[in-house]
């Protein structure tokens, strides 16, 4: 029988769509917060009144969920580790007094990510020419690349350090075969030394320890990195990241098994928004993108790169919805539409003059197609001391509800703004 105690939360579009901000909000009511796939490209913003002031947090590799004392955070196998990223995100935490002794554990399987991965990561891009994907540059992509090729190394292999050396060495011999760069192992391998103690502290058998909590009872929260549409069997390939987060891979990144999985819930932007190169269908590069881009703060937390924007794609979401499955989901940033006179919404694709009910695998047939529009009156009032559905305004409310209609999936969370507090939860 299903115990329900496992809870998703997944991009389900190109990634940004405020994920952090649910995983921190409930967080609370959460036993263990787990992180399963990609590294510090992602970047999870938070926003917390504290001393009066709101502070704002990113994190590339703690869940979000580190923010409550109670809740233990797991980053589990399927996620690329750059030790020091991990380490800077922790000492920053403990700098603003938060007690994180004992509440980070990291599987004994997740990919250790070195800094010549980095190097490799741009030496590839730069390849590319005109073709670039757009990568973060963090290494991602050839870290997953050595893990697929068996040469990479992992947690576990820190548990014999002379071993560790060797295969630290190998591995990066073998990338300078190839690419043709000079490093400083020593300096690398120093760092990994001196933290090693610590994190072995830190290392446990991940889906076994996961899998035993839900088993307990205890409540779990799964936290996605990246989105749907940038995952390397089902997003915009070749414009994707090289993992998948998507649920499938949510579960294989952690081990846990599927029958405890009770709420599945699915982060959308009351807008659309893409970071770097690939199709957009419902793309807005004019003064209308630009004004979105500000109002929303569209500047990546990772690379600091400006986000390109555009009106809702419901062909692309209702993709997402039957890939994972969603139970339901959070429409966020809705605040950001709060000065437009219109709103519109691509309900369908058409290509080649007839109405298709795919999202296209192939770019070429993505970047043809033509869009059926629904334009709305937008609301033009600030919602951003809106607490309830019912004093939401009323175009407002029709906007929300077209959504819900058009996509089939209950839009149960509503973001009107950056804190904790700026969120409407439906019944």
């Amino acid at each position: 029988m299903t115990s329900g105690n496992l809870s998703l939360i997944l991009g389900a579009q190109w990634g940004d769509e405020g994920k952090g901000k649910l995983v921190d909000i409930l967080s609370e009511s959460f036993d263990i917060v787990a992180r399963a796939t990609g590294g510090a490209n992602a970047g999870h913003s938070v926003y917390v009144n504290m001393d009066g002031e709101t502070k704002k947090f990113v994190f590339h590799l703690i869940p979000s969920g580190i923010l409550y004392e109670h809740v233990i955070c797991v980053i589990g196998n399927g996620v690329v580790l750059h030790v020091e990223t991990m380490l800077k995100e922790l000492a920053n935490l403990e700098e603003q007094n938060f007690n994180i002794s004992g509440r980070v554990l990291i599987s004994d399987r997740a990919a250790l990510l070195f800094d010549y991965h980095k190097i490799i990561d741009g030496t590839q891009e730069d390849r590319k020419g005109d073709k670039k994907v757009g990568t973060t540059k963090r290494g991602i992509g050839p870290c997953y690349a050595d893990k697929i090729n068996r040469r990479g190394l992992r947690m576990c292999d820190l548990l014999n350090w002379d071993a560790f050396v060797e295969k630290y060495r190998a591995n990066l011999a073998w990338h300078q075969s190839v690419y043709d760069f000079e490093y400083d192992a020593e300096a690398e391998l120093e760092i990994m030394k001196s933290n090693r103690d610590r994190l072995l502290e830190m290392m446990v058998d991940g889906a076994a320890y996961l899998n035993g909590a839900l088993d307990e009872g205890k409540k779990v929260l799964l936290e996605g990195a990246n989105a749907c549409l940038l995952d390397i069997d089902h997003g915009t390939y070749p414009y994707v990241t090289s993992s998948n987060p998507t649920v499938g891979g949510a579960l294989t990144g952690t081990g846990m098994s599927a029958k405890h999985l009770g709420e599945n819930i699915g982060i959308v932007k009351a807008y659309m928004t893409r970071v770097g190169a690939g199709p957009f269908p419902t793309e807005l590069d004019n003064e209308l993108g630009e004004q979105i881009r500000e109002a929303g703060g569209e500047f990546g937390s990772t690379t600091g790169r400006p986000r390109r924007c555009g009106w809702f794609d419901v062909p692309l979401t209702r993709y997402s919805i039957m890939l994972n499955g969603f139970t339901n989901l959070n429409l966020t940033k809705l605040d950001v539409l709060d000065e437009l006179d219109e709103i519109q919404i691509a309900t369908s694709y058409k290509l080649n003059g007839e109405k298709i009910d795919r999202f296209p695998a192939l770019l070429e047939e993505l970047g043809q197609v033509e869009i059926e529009w629904e334009t709305m009156p937008g609301w033009n009032q600030s919602l951003k001391d809106v607490t309830s559905w019912d004093d939401l305004p009323e175009n407002a409310k029709k906007y929300v509800l077209r959504l819900e209609e058009l996509l089939g999936c209950p839009m149960k969370y509503i973001g009107v703004g950056q804190r904790r507090d700026q969120l409407i939860t439906r019944a």
